[in-house]
């Protein structure tokens, strides 16, 4: 099997996985009332059904994302230009106009 595709269902599996236990959490800890809808409803289990498979695409999306992005090779050579400033001894030239006289300015 190729690298990839086993990383892939790995990370399906462990992405539905969470899924599950993020459900439980949710159901144990009474969430939104999701206990009652889950344990105390006749289709309640339909419920809890679709909540993992939902929890469960989202969070495999995710974990496979970040798996991916782990494979990525560490650039340890510079790239581009340095952009540090350059320091010289010449003065800034900044010119400034003189208010008129009697306090109003020309325009």
């Amino acid at each position: 099997m190729p690298k990839l595709i086993r990383l892939y269902i790995v990370s399906v599996a462990i992405g539905f996985a969470l899924a599950a236990l993020f459900v439980v959490m949710l159901v144990w800890f009474d969430i939104a009332n999701l206990r009652h809808l889950v344990l105390e409803q006749p289709m309640g289990w339909l419920a809890a059904i679709m909540l993992t498979v939902f929890h469960g695409i989202v969070f495999a999306g995710a974990q496979f994302a970040i798996a991916i992005m782990r494979l990525a090779e560490d650039d340890d050579e510079p790239r581009g230009g340095r952009r540090a400033p350059v320091a010289t001894r010449e003065p800034a030239r900044v010119t400034a106009t003189a208010p008129a006289k009697g306090g109003q300015q020309r325009r």
